[in-house]
């Protein structure tokens, strides 16, 4: 009987570099190349093992003294909005929202760019022009999505037009998002909260089980906003684990704690290829 064989991508690690989250702190990642027919297949297994998608790449945190980042997503159907959240949804609730082909505009770009000189102008990206920013959202070879959200013409007392933007990936078990910016002037309003919210409902209106958010570091003052949304689950030891409480959470920075790459590796369940999952639609 003829079977065909898994798919078998090579891993690659990055340099050691300062780590953006822990000072002192070096990080270094796994990844590998994300092409070919079987893209989006690989793409849905790396995720639920804790990869994260840039561009043309599949990484995972693997840091050679360090097990701090934790691969974080949220369980659709157990989430319930806290006061606060509930708050932010009425306070946000007049933002239209669009889903568009992964094309970059310059309207994005000049979004981009004000959020990063207000947020982060110190950060890795604060040098990106708009041909790198364009590669960002455009170079993907499965199915995403750029999530505009904008502020009508008739809506008082704030500036009206494009609001905030999320790019996102949709999986075979749920929505990822890969990276997001919004006006920082409205940061009163908690606009970065508002889009996690709205992408669980999202992932609600598409029946899909999680909302993937990417990594966070326990007891990370950049990080602590995920901690704050209930039925949150994170990848840990190769499984995913509830944080009930995420105080109960620490920073694991003991340089014993890391596998070696060989082993990782090894431990990474590759797909088969003749496996594919169902489809799943996101309306333009």
């Amino acid at each position: 009987m003829r079977h065909s064989l898994p798919i078998a991508p090579q891993f690659y690690v990055t340099a050691p570099q300062p780590c953006p989250y822990i000072d002192g702190r070096k990080e270094r990642k796994l990844f590998t190349s994300l092409q070919g027919e079987f893209a989006t297949h690989l793409n849905d297994s790396l995720s639920k093992q804790g990869f994260r998608r840039s561009q043309n790449v599949l990484y995972r945190p693997s840091c050679a003294e360090c097990a701090a980042c934790l691969s974080a997503r949220i369980r659709v159907a157990d989430f319930k909005p806290n006061k606060s959240q509930r708050r932010v949804a009425r306070k946000n609730a007049y933002l239209k929202r669009d889903a568009r082909s992964p094309w970059a505009t310059e309207e994005q770009f000049e979004l981009f760019r004000y959020y990063l000189a207000s947020r982060h102008a110190d950060g890795g990206m604060a040098d990106m022009d708009v041909f790198e920013f364009a590669a960002m959202i455009e170079e993907t070879p499965i199915k995403t999505r750029v999530i505009e959200y904008t502020t009508p013409d008739d809506t008082p007392n704030v500036d009206t037009g494009l609001t905030a933007v999320c790019l996102t990936d949709v999986l075979d078990d749920g929505v990822s998002m890969v990276y997001s910016f919004f006006d920082p002037d409205l940061a009163k309003n908690s606009v970065g909260t508002y889009i996690i919210l709205d992408h669980i409902e999202i992932a609600r209106e598409l029946g899909l089980p999680y909302v993937y958010l990417g990594y966070w570091v326990p007891n990370s003052p950049k990080m602590g906003y995920k901690a704050r949304f209930s039925a949150l689950e994170v990848f840990k030891d190769n499984e995913w684990v509830n944080v009930d409480d995420p105080e109960t959470f620490d920073a694991e920075t003991h340089p014993l704690l890391t596998d070696p790459i060989a082993e990782q590796v090894a431990q990474i369940a590759l797909p088969d290829s003749r496996v594919a999952g169902p489809p799943v639609s996101l309306k333009e």
